[in-house]
């Protein structure tokens, strides 16, 4: 196997400020900052914007924007009707 091939694989936390969530895990990714962690630790650090925590998605939050369906949209908008041309 070629050496120094591939990037360093090391624990990371990442963090979301937005929700007040962190968690530790393997990745690639690097940072200047550090953080110590509940086992004594001290680990690099990296805010992300987005995270399980605070997306609309995973917390149930999500708007529905398009309530009506698209076979009815379709359908008031071309008729929808049997037979009909367009020409």
């Amino acid at each position: 196997m070629q050496q120094d091939k591939h990037p360093a694989y090391h624990p990371v936390v990442f963090r979301d400020r937005s929700a007040g969530y962190a968690f530790l895990t393997r990745s690639t990714a690097t940072s200047d900052q550090t953080i110590d962690w509940d086992d004594g630790e001290t680990y690099p650090v990296v805010d992300v914007e987005i995270s399980s925590e605070s997306h609309p998605f995973y917390t149930g939050k999500a708007r529905t924007v398009d309530s009506e369906g698209r076979v009815a949209r379709f359908q008031r908008r071309y008729g929808g009707g049997q037979g009909q041309s367009t020409g």
